[in-house]
């Protein structure tokens, strides 16, 4: 793992929490994306060489809106930049732990795969790799 790619972050209203951002960091969401296999509508924010998502769901059952009804809206899921996400979740499961999504395409043209948060001290982990990876 070379660099945090982004931080997840539900939310109830993507146009709402835009704002709250667009405030806070002084520029307006560089790309919007749906992910229908998700059931997410996705606001992305450069820092530096990382990213912030926002996550608003577009049906109650998918993750994110589930996540929300149980949670409330907030942190979600810290994601790290991997080069090869086969040899790097292979290497994680020798070392006992558990993927539980994945590996499948994301957004903003990743490919994905999540660690269980019961082995990571309670944080969702989601490993990206660009498309091909």
């Amino acid at each position: 793992m070379n660099r945090i790619e982004h931080i997840g972050i539900a939310v109830r209203n993507l146009r709402e929490a835009e704002r709250v951002f667009e405030d806070l960091l002084g520029t307006a969401a560089y790309k919007h994306e749906r992910v229908d296999s998700e059931s997410v509508e996705v606001g992305f924010f450069k820092i530096g060489e990382s990213k912030i998502e926002l996550l608003s769901s577009t049906t109650e059952d998918g993750p994110i809106g589930k996540f929300v009804q149980e949670h409330g809206p907030g942190l979600h899921h810290l994601a790290f930049h991997v080069d090869d996400l086969k040899g790097e979740l292979e290497r994680l499961e020798e070392l006992g732990y558990r993927v539980i999504s994945g590996p499948k395409p994301g957004a903003d043209q990743k490919i994905i795969a999540f660690l269980h948060p019961k082995d990571t001290c309670k944080v969702l982990i989601e490993l990206c790799a660009d498309e091909g990876r």
